[in-house]
């Protein structure tokens, strides 16, 4: 293009130095849009298809270096996860199996389409609680599936991971963005709450008295553990000493791996093993203790575990099912979504890469459509078990594949050393693994400080949480925090800026601004200098009835009154109207006109200016639409009619073209008869061709110091002025200095 700009702007060879060459910009078109961001090309859709199947990028280049560490990873990570996921299928008010089948299903399929090589994907608590809930809600409607509520669970899969699955495919993940930390952390927090307190009758024995309902709002299970604690039996001795051994021994490893850091590693597999240690222990001492009264044991076990997949099948999926969990969903698409994807980019930050969230949707999503087949219930990412995966040193997502392996080993070798663990055991493990999803104090203080609002947000679903149920919880930690975005979008603020004159120093000592060696340049700030700027700092307003307007945010339908009130408001303070009385008689003076009812020239300060000019400063706004824009030329027109003169609008870094093109067709940018005044131009260096090199052979752009290459068959450097913005907009400026000599130009200010 450059080139094609020269050749017509020289003329002929021998002209020189180069006269400017004129650009004009073209209009955004709707057609050029929908061919950039909509229609399909061949290598997107080949990229596309490709990024469906991650795997195929790095298996081709396995090693055994890999598998070591994938080995060691997995087995860990198989450990840990068999009496998890036992523990969170009794959560979840399923049998314990379902936790196993659960487990198997997550690390053996979500590998396949998997960013992150570190998740672990399985039955996690939070989900389980709330798949209790669920149940809960849907069998009363549903009384045929009172005895295999594991039906529901596996309709309720299928149907979240097409649904999740479909959000990944159509790459519209990125509204999992508009869920903030503070409302994770609280629904977070409110669950581990929830689940924790849901635990400690079961881990205390006095689960199974008459009238305790372990499903309540936390705060009832809270105040009926002690109406009903002298229900509590062997099992709390159980529950109570695992509950201590897990801390001591997380404790004991921690010191002792800070004692003596050259056995780090050592202590790193003891402490992460934990879980697996205190469940063998207590069911040895469950099997001693209760070997010769199976049928009436001393404290609750499991009891029997069937061997193998006895729940493989096809899910039933149909209306009367989906119609009981309908109401669910929203939450549980929710905690599915957002406890995966905040995992996931957690832990891509710590090991230095980067996920696809689209793509993690839809290896979440597959997973969950192909669990029921197996007899597995809902599955998402969780954080203990991807720790502990990270730590132990996985290479490649192919350890989810070991793992699996060590889950199927357990499901058809120990269903009898299952039937002896502990009930009391079991809960023990949840509410030592649900711990760690309760925020820090440091987290909580933190939120306080960074951002008030939100730290009352967090409050609000945790307590909610507390006081109601998870899912409610969730609801109003989401609300609270759209509402707060809202609030912020509309209530955006602008400032009105003056300039600085500034130079760069090396120490802090006076420096003639004249010299030949300052480095002197304008900035404009705040006139209330609320950016930070020094008080002793008075930045110059612009000239007499100029008024430069910098607007903060976006500018659209919600803010734009609130934008432009401000402003109007503040220029009338500080202006006169150009006619004292413009509307005549008084039968013709609107309503809400406050007075005098007689205005003379002494109702008008003659000291204040007229309006004259306004420059918008648009560098941070994105985006402009309908309604902004008719607000904008209602303003104008007011505006117009104040100061009984057509005013001048200035606009400075309009960046996108869309928004460009919308205040070009308002009537803003330019006008019939109107030249610019003033321009940003640079010198861009066009190589000369050699005469046996056909013209248009080379399309390379050059700088003022680029040397040509010989193979191109360029011999020197021509250089020619270009403009940087179009130049059929005068209006339009490429930084305030340039608008501001504009307007200068135009009104004869200088």
């Amino acid at each position: 293009m450059v080139r094609e700009l020269f050749k017509r702007n020289r003329g002929t060879r021998d002209v020189e130095p180069l006269g400017p060459v004129e650009y004009i910009e073209p209009v955004a078109s709707t057609s050029e849009w929908l061919k950039e961001h909509v229609v399909p090309t061949r290598s997107g859709t080949v990229s596309y298809v490709k990024s469906l199947f991650p795997f195929l990028t790095w298996i081709y280049r396995y090693n055994w270096v890999w598998f070591v560490g994938d080995l060691i990873a997995g087995v860990t990570v198989g450990i840990v996860v068999i009496p998890q996921g036992m523990a969170y299928a009794k959560l979840a008010s399923l049998p314990p199996e379902f936790g196993l089948y659960s487990s198997f299903v997550g690390v053996a399929i979500y590998w396949l389409s998997a960013t992150s090589h570190v998740i672990s994907a399985g039955p996690v608590a939070v989900f389980s609680s709330l798949l209790s809930v669920i149940l809960e809600h849907a069998l009363p409607q549903l009384p045929e599936y009172a005895d295999t509520p594991w039906i529901i669970a596996g309709c309720l899969s299928v149907v979240l991971g097409c649904i999740v699955m479909a959000i990944g495919l159509f790459r519209i993940g990125f509204i999992v963005d508009f869920i903030p930390l503070p409302a994770i952390a609280a629904f977070m927090t409110g669950s581990a709450l929830n689940i924790a307190m849901g635990q400690i009758p079961t881990l205390m024995g006095n689960n199974t008295a008459d009238g305790y309902n372990t499903r309540a709002a936390t705060y009832l299970v809270f105040g009926n553990f002690f109406k009903y604690i002298k229900h509590c039996d062997l099992n709390a001795a159980i529950g109570l000493t695992a509950l201590f051994m897990l801390y001591a021994v997380r404790w004991g490893c921690g010191y002792a791996s800070r004692r003596w850091p050259q056995h780090k590693k050592t202590f790193f597999f003891i402490n992460t093993l934990r879980s697996g240690f205190v469940i063998l222990l207590y069911t040895l001492i469950s099997f001693l203790v209760n070997r010769n009264h199976r049928d009436d044991p001393k404290f609750s076990i499991l009891k029997t575990i069937p061997r193998g997949f006895q729940h493989m099948g096809v899910p039933v999926v149909n209306s009367r099912i989906l119609s009981a969990v309908a109401a669910k969903l929203p939450s549980a698409i929710i905690v599915l979504v957002i406890e995966h994807i905040s995992i996931a980019k957690s832990f891509a930050r710590l090991s230095n890469y980067t996920i696809d969230p689209n793509q993690e949707l839809i290896a979440i999503g597959l997973t969950n459509i192909f669990g029921p087949f197996f007899g597995g219930y809902p599955a998402t990412g969780s954080f203990s078990r991807t720790a502990i995966k990270a730590k132990a040193g996985v290479r490649t997502p192919l350890a989810g594949v070991v793992t699996a392996i060590i889950v199927v080993i357990a499901i058809y070798a120990l269903p009898p050393v299952f039937y002896y663990i502990s009930n009391a055991a079991l809960a023990a493990v949840i509410i030592h693994a649900v711990g760690d999803l309760i925020s820090s104090p440091k987290s909580i203080k933190m939120f306080w400080k960074v951002s008030p609002c939100e730290f009352v947000i967090f409050w609000i679903g945790v307590l909610v949480s507390v006081f109601a149920s998870i899912d409610n919880g969730i609801y109003a930690s989401v609300a609270a925090s759209a509402a707060l975005l809202l609030f912020r979008i509309a209530k955006a603020h602008g400032r009105f800026v003056g300039v600085v004159k500034v130079y760069n120093t090396p120490s802090l000592r006076p420096v003639d601004a004249n010299e030949p060696d300052s480095d002197t340049r304008n900035v404009f700030v705040p006139l209330d200098r609320s950016n930070g700027v020094n008080p002793a700092v008075q930045p110059r307003e612009p000239h007499a009835g100029v008024f430069i307007y910098r607007l903060n945010e976006g500018y659209l339908y919600p803010n734009a009154v609130h934008f432009t009130d401000h402003m109007v408001r503040e220029i009338k303070v500080k202006t006169r109207p150009a006619v004292i009385n413009p509307y005549g008689s008084l039968g013709e003076r609107p309503w809400n006109d406050p007075g005098p009812r007689h205005k003379s020239e002494s109702d008008i300060d003659p000291t204040l200016p007229v309006l004259r000019a306004i420059i918008l400063d648009f560098s941070g706004v994105s985006n402009v639409d309908v309604t902004s824009l008719q607000n904008l030329i209602d303003v104008r027109k007011q505006l117009d009619r104040y100061a009984d003169a057509h005013i001048a609008w200035h606009f400075v870094g309009v960046k996108s073209p869309w928004a460009r093109r919308g205040l070009l067709a308002s009537g803003f940018g330019s006008e019939n008869g109107v030249v610019k005044s003033l321009f940003t131009v640079t010198n861009v260096g066009v190589p000369q061709e050699k005469d046996d090199v056909k013209p248009g052979s080379c399309d390379e752009e050059f700088s003022v110091d680029t040397q040509p290459e010989d193979k191109l068959g360029m011999t020197s450097m021509d250089t020619m002025v270009l403009p940087l913005l179009s130049i059929d907009c005068p209006y339009f400026h490429i930084d305030m200095d340039e608008a501001v000599r504009s307007v200068e130009l135009e009104l004869g200010l200088k």
